[in-house]
């Protein structure tokens, strides 16, 4: 088993919450992990990007390199793109459709949305506006992450005790919410790719 995911968004989205969560799956069920340094800035508003990898092996570096990535999961549309340079052939691309238009020659949203659907292996969803239906605004991260976990190799119920864990001293309704977004996330994924791992 081996996966190498870039994670990319925006400072405050929570990416550091989906490494978290997938990192502590990841070594719960005895894999190896290394991920690079957050790169950009954290603070809100800045871009955000990590790398992440697992394995059942040991794994040399911790930075992936082009062209072989297995998935870049990302919370904001253009910061997507930035990184399908490293993206496999056969990579998924993960990502939120609701821009964070934080500079001011952000594109157009429907070029960078065509960019994205030009692609063979994409899930693009409005993470804000499902958390926000469920009345979690900020879970959109955790949707985001449902969405890529049909593809992470990793078993969903390890997902869920990695949440259960990372947000388990906020208390037993955060915990719910963003077990429950989640599961939206995933079932996003499964309707329109009809994949169940």
């Amino acid at each position: 088993m081996k996966k190498n995911i870039i994670l990319a968004g925006v400072g405050g989205q929570g990416i550091l919450s989906i490494a978290a969560i997938i990192g502590t799956a990841a070594l719960e069920k005895g894999l190896y992990l290394k991920q690079a340094e957050v790169h950009g800035m954290s603070q809100r508003g800045g871009d955000v990007q990590s790398n992440l990898r697992i394995s059942d092996k040991e794994i040399a570096s911790d930075l992936i390199p082009a062209g072989k990535a297995d998935m870049i999961i990302s919370v904001e549309p253009m910061e997507s793109l930035r990184y399908l340079p490293l993206l496999s052939p056969e990579g998924w691309l993960i990502t939120n459709t609701e821009p964070y238009i934080n500079i001011m020659n952000y594109p157009e949203t429907e070029k960078v949305m065509a960019e994205i659907e030009a692609l063979p292996k994409h899930i693009a969803l409005d993470a804000d506006g499902i958390a926000k239906k469920m009345g979690a605004p900020k879970s959109a991260n955790m949707v985001i992450l449902g969405a890529a976990s049909p593809f992470l190799g990793l078993d969903y119920e390890s997902l869920q005790d990695a949440i259960r864990k990372v947000f388990g001293r906020k208390g037993e309704e955060v915990v719910q919410v963003n077990l429950e977004a989640l599961e939206a996330g995933r079932r996003f994924a499964i309707e329109k790719t009809g994949v169940t791992a």
